[in-house]
């Protein structure tokens, strides 16, 4: 699981934080300390190992927080809203970083969002959901092929999926009240 906010323990050094589910089920230390090393290569953390969390940027500990989350090599990661806090530059090059990693890792990705373009940019399926009660109105295949690059953004069926996911919201605050 990955959170909005990095919830990195902030007196400890990143490598430490991303072994900590790793510690919690009693991994043996070389095989933690491998796990660590694999999962911060993965998200470009290298070198930021023996770092503390106030010494890395936003996109840096969110990164981190990836790290943490993929150390046990799940099949699933959920994440919820990983990258609101950030500035539009970060959570762009951070999309497109999870894309890639989503590519060579083959995990399922469950991503809450409320970013239309990004939904748009990363999902291979949008569900809309309304408010009060949360329940689902709309399930949206995206069926454009990957890689995407910052290029299919500009693309027309890039603005026409966008306008589409508009459009339920917008009617979904309409018709639900919300």
């Amino acid at each position: 699981m990955v959170f909005q906010a990095p919830t990195l323990m902030p007196w400890a050094r990143i490598d430490t934080n991303v072994r900590l589910p790793l510690d919690l089920a009693a991994t043996p230390r070389a095989d933690a300390a491998r796990d660590v090393a694999a999962a911060l290569a993965r998200v470009g953390l290298t070198d930021a190992a023996s770092r503390l969390p106030r010494e890395l940027s936003g996109g840096m500990q969110m990164r981190a927080s990836i790290a943490r989350a993929l150390v046990t090599a799940p099949n699933l990661l959920l994440m919820d809203e990983p990258f609101g806090a950030l500035d539009e530059f970060t959570r762009q090059r951070l999309d497109a970083e999870l894309l890639s990693l989503w590519a060579t890792q083959a995990l399922t990705i469950v991503f809450v969002t409320h970013s239309i373009v990004e939904a748009v940019f990363l999902s291979t399926r949008v569900a809309v959901m309304a408010a009060r009660p949360g329940r689902i109105i709309a399930d949206v295949a995206v069926d454009e092929p990957y890689p995407r690059s910052d290029a299919y953004r500009l693309t027309p069926a890039f603005t026409a999926r966008c306008q589409q996911l508009s459009d339920l919201v917008a009617n979904a605050h309409t018709e639900f009240g919300t």
